[in-house]
């Protein structure tokens, strides 16, 4: 009865896990809505939704609400949960490339509560990246609980991810995709099954204990005239363009309150003082926006209007997102796509009167353009808008928008606001290779501690008596400290050695070594080291104290390196099967 064991764990297991982890996230995503109705009727009550229940409260709690939701959650944010600030979506990249997938179990309900309340309280933030990470958290948290190997791991953050989109816009296929562009780095095939059962089951378990209704309320979409794609594709450029703007503008409020030395706990409560500024004079900017979308894709925002929205939800959500809220930027993409669809469409139509466009369209199509900009993930872009419309028709101007929009994005910057937010923290995601392993192994746990040394005085006798005696080509060479002095290698000796009228009485080894030494940390990555080697063309590098550069713990040989490196792949691939085989009872026979 063992031999279908590995079958089970291979195969059936990995889908049962898929399928546990999309109820949960399902429901994981269904609770966050609910967290934020419940808040929102707390601290707006009166009305039927945010916006109507936000123009009816005062002026001065308009102002003060969300800067008191910054001045709450800023120190938990600074010092209990740090890894739960901004979007969601690149801390769970950085934990696929970096942790092997583990997410703190705290990141489940800090992000619920911390993303709830600012959007609560009327901050421009959106819930789907945080549902995203909420939906990894889960995943990662379950197969932690169960002491499951980094590819089980890996795959559960992955389909908690994909269950906790698809279940927000219940789009099984765009969260599907959102993980496939974005999360994963090296996709295994035997991952993309998994991934669509869990979005699948997070979809069904959101629309059954779920309201059921559809975000968005749109005309039905007509492509009147082939022409029209030449307009789409401008406004495809534009978008890009607008995408490199909002993220542009979203790091210089971060730049200029980190050069500021604003504290960390203290920087959400000035984007809450932004945000109810915005909100006396726009409130339709404010929160995640959806009712005003909704307003856009009906016909009922006119080109002033569209154009002032636009530059509102822009200072808004930079404001937000820079200061370090918890909340995502997939939502204030959508809005801002909207506006932009919108301004360009009417401009379009005005001077264009004969062609009798539909603005409304140009919304439509502006929100993917947008979120294909700013995310570089134009598949995921298009499945949102056409899962969310139903209508095939939308597809090719979609096509047609958000390839010049990422085409724009990469050519004149190169990277999503995910992997910029990451850049700016000193993660650079490698994708497609392994390398990112290499930041996750540190130089201490793979030195060689076990070295000979010779001191700087040591007679090139004694020096040639060590080489003669040593497996190894190299040696660090110590002053009478006992600190760095240099480095000696074979070819040093050689040359003496090779010459007969050499005296080598008067010679010490300090007359031999090479005094300029590359030298690499303990607590430096392996990826460094990497670099290291890659760049200098050593077979070893003297590895030293953390606190001191000149005191030597060990050397870090390059074949060493190499090896920790393909041993660290290979376990990847056979530990998780393996371990939990050797976890089962097994029944000996007698």
């Amino acid at each position: 009865m063992a031999a279908p064991r590995p079958a089970f764990f291979q195969i059936v297991f990995p889908l049962l896990l898929a399928l546990v982890i999309g109820v949960l996230a399902g429901f994981g995503a269904l609770f966050f809505r609910w967290l934020i109705g419940l808040e929102t009727a707390l601290f707006w009550p009166g009305g039927t939704d945010f916006l109507s229940s936000y123009q009816q409260a005062p002026w001065y709690l308009r102002l003060i609400m969300p800067v008191l939701a910054g001045l709450m959650l800023g120190p938990l944010l600074a010092y209990v949960a740090p890894e739960i600030k901004g979007p969601g979506v690149p801390e769970v990249m950085a934990a696929l490339a970096m942790r092997d997938g583990i997410i703190r179990h705290r990141v489940t309900v800090a992000k619920s509560l911390a993303t709830a309340t600012f959007i609560a309280a009327g901050c421009s933030l959106g819930r789907e990246g945080p549902i995203v990470q909420i939906g990894a958290s889960i995943g990662s948290s379950l197969t932690q609980f169960f002491r499951l190997g980094p590819v089980h791991r890996r795959m559960a953050v992955a389909c908690g991810a994909a269950a906790g989109i698809a279940a927000t816009f219940h789009a099984p296929m765009a969260g599907t995709l959102f993980v496939v562009e974005i999360l994963l780095f090296d996709l295994e095939i035997a991952f993309l099954a998994n991934i669509v059962i869990a979005a699948v089951t997070g979809t069904v378990v959101a629309k059954f204990f779920g309201s059921g209704e559809a975000l968005f309320q749109a005309h039905t979409f007509v492509l009147d005239h082939s022409g029209e794609l030449v307009l789409y594709g401008l406004l495809g450029l534009a978008a890009g363009l607008f995408s490199l703007l909002f993220m542009a503008i979203v790091f210089a409020v971060s730049g200029l309150l980190e050069r500021g030395r604003v504290p960390a706990w203290f920087a959400p409560t000035l984007g809450g003082v932004v945000v109810g500024v915005v909100g006396l004079f726009y409130p339709q900017a404010l929160s995640v926006g959806y009712e005003t979308v909704n307003q856009a894709l009906q016909g009922n925002v006119l080109l002033a209007t569209a154009a002032i929205l636009l530059v509102a939800k822009l200072v808004a959500t930079s404001a937000c997102v820079g200061s370090g809220m918890s909340g995502g930027i997939f939502a204030p993409s959508l809005f801002l796509g909207a506006m932009l669809g919108l301004v360009f469409g009417h401009g379009a139509q005005l001077i264009w009167p004969e062609a009798q466009l539909a603005p409304v369209h140009y919304g439509l199509v502006g929100m993917g353009a947008v979120v294909a900009g700013t995310t570089l993930a134009p598949i995921t872009a298009i499945l949102t808008i056409f899962e969310l419309t139903y209508n095939y028709e939308v597809v090719l101007p979609l096509m047609v928008a958000c390839i010049p929009s990422i085409i724009v994005v990469r050519l004149l910057h190169g990277y999503s606001i995910y992997e910029t937010k990451l850049l700016m923290a000193g993660i650079r995601i490698v994708r497609g290779h392994d390398a990112n392993r290499l930041r996750a192994m540190k130089v201490a746990d793979y030195l060689c501690r076990d070295f000979t040394p010779l001191a700087d005085t040591s007679p090139f006798c004694k020096v040639v008596e060590e080489v003669l005696a040593s497996p190894f080509p190299h040696f660090v060479v110590l002053d009478e400290a006992g600190l760095l002095a240099g480095v000696l290698t074979l070819r040093d000796v050689r040359a003496p050695l090779a010459d007969p009228n050499y005296n080598g009485d008067a010679v010490l080894a300090r007359d031999l070594m090479q005094s300029k030494v590359t030298t690499v940390r303990e607590d430096e990555n392996l990826e460094d080291a990497f670099h290291l080697f890659a760049s200098q063309h050593f077979s070893f590098l003297p590895v030293v104290a953390r606190d001191n550069p000149r005191q030597v713990v060990g050397c870090l040989k390059k074949d060493d390196l190499v090896t920790a490196y393909n041993q660290h792949v290979l376990h990847d691939q056979v530990q998780p099967v393996s371990s939990m085989v050797c976890r089962l009872p097994v029944r000996r026979k007698s």
